[in-house]
């Protein structure tokens, strides 16, 4: 049987819990792509996954889905057939484009049991987090991951606790500033941010903090559903 340890430890009732949730994932990099597969291999029962980038050679250092192999084609399809080998039962919609405001509407047309937030994009971070505190949907939003060397540092915390953080900062005061309350859990690195060539924009990146924050990101929904 595909997940007998897993029942074996948490029981029937509980995977059962699992196995009828779908868990929206946003952003399939770095730290959604491990996010996604935990889940797959936790026994979540459908993933929605959203990302319109494909896979660059770059990726290769970090993300679970970059391999030779498959660089230049699309990540919701790499990732979906990389879970779709894992648990062949797992329900799937993938959506080939970025969350934003003309695409949101059709995004979050499931009915969902939580929101997994791993997208680069502050504007539309504050914004999946608006309609997730507006529907009552339970969210965990990654904050920045990158320039960071210690996963150890790694912690969930409500995003009003948060500190180092440059992301977490600009969404609170987003937040306050339209009046949307509601606790928000995120992910986040209590490490100073850290990068030796300074003229580089992109923030640089390594195979462990952001897989560590994605992982951390899908054992706390997959203990939020079992609880």
């Amino acid at each position: 049987m595909r997940f007998k340890r897993t029942i074996e430890q948490i029981g029937n009732t509980k995977f059962k819990l699992l196995s009828n949730s779908t868990v929206l994932v946003l952003g399939i990099g770095g730290v959604g792509g491990h996010a996604c597969e935990t889940l797959a291999r936790s026994g979540i029962g459908e993933l929605i996954i959203v990302d319109k980038s494909v896979v660059d050679l770059t990726n290769v250092n970090r993300q679970i889905i970059a391999l030779s192999s498959t660089v230049g084609k699309p990540k919701v399809e790499v990732m979906k057939e990389r879970l779709l080998d894992i648990n062949p039962d797992l329900k799937i919609t993938t959506y080939h484009e970025f969350y934003n405001l003309d695409t949101k509407s059709k995004i979050l047309n499931h009915k969902l049991d939580f929101i997994c937030d791993a997208i680069d994009t502050v504007t539309f971070k504050i914004d999946i987090i608006k309609e997730a505190l507006s529907n009552n949907i339970p969210i965990i939003s990654s904050m920045g991951m990158g320039n960071k060397l210690h996963p150890e540092l790694i912690e969930i915390s409500e995003i009003s606790k948060t500190s180092y953080d440059p992301i977490a900062k600009v969404i609170r005061k987003k937040l306050r500033s339209l009046r949307i309350n509601g606790k928000v859990p995120v992910v986040y690195s209590k490490e100073v941010p850290f990068k030796v060539d300074n003229e580089v924009s992109n923030p640089s990146s390594n195979s462990f903090v952001p897989a560590t924050a994605g992982i951390i990101m899908a054992s706390y929904i997959v203990n939020q559903i079992i609880e």
